[in-house]
């Protein structure tokens, strides 16, 4: 329906209007195709991702070796804190002080390596998640666009703040059906 100047003018008014007082109208007829909507849990179809399981498992045993070698670190510290906290009344302040020295070194090198293998994990993680995530995200695009849908939500994402859905609109075990190639 075609609205003359003044009409549209009023009309636009009018929204203004409810705009302000909080309230969206628009009209049905301009409305060609309403939004949709879905959701998944990402966190669920990744772990139901073909190759998942041989990534995580890579990724534990490799932040198992770096673990190991902080422990080892860490048993040397304290074994060194230990055997200065035995001798520190013995020793003399030039010798104390080469100890304490000696210990913060320690101390930093641990330091160092926790920060250094934390960063490899969360590297290596990126790197054996990204393809994955990468094939999910392919899948669930192609379900968003073959669906027509406006936008799929993320119910596993931090703050998603969706507390309540219809089970309908639910696409994780579609989106997990394609990626393990089942069928529909």
């Amino acid at each position: 329906m075609k609205l003359d100047r003044s009409k549209r003018m009023i009309a636009l008014s009018a929204l203004g209007v409810l705009g302000i007082a909080g309230v969206a109208a628009i009209p049905t007829s301009s409305v060609q195709n309403p939004m949709q909507f879905a959701y998944v849990s990402t966190e669920v179809i990744l772990r139901q991702t073909p190759g998942f399981v041989a990534a995580e498992s890579t990724w534990n045993a490799e932040v198992t070796s770096y673990r190991a070698e902080v422990q080892i670190l860490q048993r040397q510290l304290d074994s060194a804190l230990t055997a200065f906290n035995q001798q520190a009344i013995v020793l003399s302040p030039t010798a104390r002080q080469e100890k304490q020295t000696e210990l913060q070194r320690l101390n930093e090198q641990l330091q160092q390596r926790t920060t250094e293998y934390s960063t490899r994990a969360d590297e290596r993680q990126r790197e054996l998640m990204a393809p994955l995530e990468d094939r999910i995200q392919r899948v669930i695009d192609g379900l968003r666009a073959e669906r027509a849908l406006s936008a799929i939500f993320d119910v596993s994402a931090p703050g998603n703040n969706i507390v309540s859905a219809d089970p309908v609109l639910d696409l994780t075990t579609t989106v997990v059906r394609r990626l393990t190639g089942q069928q529909q």
